[in-house]
């Protein structure tokens, strides 16, 4: 057994299991077989199990990768959706379905909407969410267009949630496996780009998805999953942000929420709302990041209770529910799920319209919620379905 294989054990497929793949990729897509389908090829197992399983499933595939940041990092940071690496599995791949593969250089896109908006927000004492940036501009914007450039009737990604058409509408919805669910990073997708986007391993949980890997013969079956942003090496994303923004390192005060000054710091970028480790500051009580004022470089902290969020405002927010806006639904107090973070479950709240901004009111205090973070909103009465979201702009604490 190889090391991927020890990491990644992969499961025996039954041959029926096999044909119910196929088959439930060629309802996820719901276009007459022989249509023409774009798939979006990182290179990992998901997105390459798409391709294969549409191409078996009889439709005309075209896999189209893109390179999103210079090949000699990418090529030091395995592990990561963008790699050097990942380009060349996902064009073997290509090769051994016998479809026709593209690579599309989008450094400067991803760059420009990605990375400098990562390090920009952080300089401005937010905690952003790249990967929903990518997925809100590169891939769901621009790579879109080149899928109907290429005469595609849809275009097919490796991402873990449901599309459904209800009425007439597409809706977005979690995946079968909640705990693979991507829901929440895809908040952005708008009702157009959704009625052309297809994610056919919907059905699917991830021991399945190698298994279906292993039963094609694909090399890529044990690859493990990438954990890291694709461009940040090693994790450490403070180097990147010190050397884009060297200014985010100038020093500052680390001041107790009562206004007592209890040390100093050397740069705002270092800490994130909710943080507890790192202070290097002692009063005899845990202390966490309640708050980051970036304008006078002080790093506001206080006691755990202080991170109960009230409520929120949000920013960039996106609808996909049966009301005509996310305005119109905030204008009738509508009921949702609101989820702060990927990790965390949906809480109790509804919509409010404050000072003209949509707003979350939390039924309970919500914890370590940050601005620039994602609120991603789901249906109370059917928990599964996503209704959009926005960026947290700004918190009101319950203290």
């Amino acid at each position: 057994m190889t090391l991927a294989e020890d990491i990644c054990p992969v499961p025996t497929i039954a041959r029926p299991d096999m044909d119910a793949a196929v088959e439930a990729a060629r309802a996820a897509v719901g276009l007459p077989v022989g249509s023409r389908v774009v798939a979006a090829m990182s290179g990992g197992v998901d997105s390459t199990v798409v391709a294969a399983l549409l191409h078996k499933a009889g439709y005309d595939v075209v896999g189209v990768t893109l390179q999103l940041y210079d090949h000699g990092a990418a090529l030091k940071k395995k592990g990561a959706c963008c790699a050097g690496q990942d380009i060349h599995d996902a064009r073997l791949a290509a090769e051994m379905l016998g479809i026709p593969h593209y690579v599309l250089d989008y450094e400067s896109r991803f760059r420009d909407a990605v990375i400098d908006q990562f390090a920009d927000a952080y300089l401005a004492g937010q905690t952003p969410v790249p990967c929903i940036r990518c997925n809100q501009t590169v891939k769901f914007r621009d790579l879109l267009d080149v899928a109907r450039d290429l005469g595609a009737e849809a275009m097919a990604t490796g991402h873990y949630v449901r599309r459904s058409v209800v009425n007439g509408r597409a809706q977005m919805r979690k995946a079968v496996d909640h705990s693979r669910d991507q829901s929440y990073f895809l908040f952005a997708t708008t009702a157009q780009q959704l009625d052309y986007l297809r994610f056919p391993l919907a059905d699917l949980e991830k021991p399945q998805v190698r298994g279906v890997a292993a039963e094609l013969g694909l090399r890529i079956a044990a690859k493990p999953d990438s954990q890291d942003i694709c461009f940040v090496p090693n994790g450490d994303y403070r180097t990147l942000i010190d050397k884009l923004r060297p200014q985010g390192r100038e020093a500052g005060e680390i001041v107790h929420m009562d206004g007592r000054v209890l040390g100093g710091h050397s740069g705002i970028t270092d800490y994130t709302i909710g943080q507890r480790r790192g202070l290097n500051v002692a009063v005899g009580e845990p202390l966490f990041v309640t708050r980051l004022d970036p304008v006078k470089r002080h790093v506001i902290v206080g006691p755990r209770e202080a991170l109960l969020t009230a409520s929120l405002t949000l920013d960039e927010t996106n609808w996909l529910g049966d009301e005509a806006s996310i305005k119109a639904a905030a204008d009738a107090g509508a009921p949702v799920l609101a989820r702060v973070r990927s990790t965390r479950p949906p809480s109790a709240a509804r919509l409010a319209m404050v000072e003209g901004a949509v707003a979350v009111l939390f039924e309970v205090g919500e914890e370590g919620v940050a601005p620039g973070q994602a609120c991603a909103l789901y249906d109370p009465a059917d928990p599964d379905r996503l209704l959009g979201g926005g960026f947290i702009k700004t918190t009101t604490a319950i203290v």
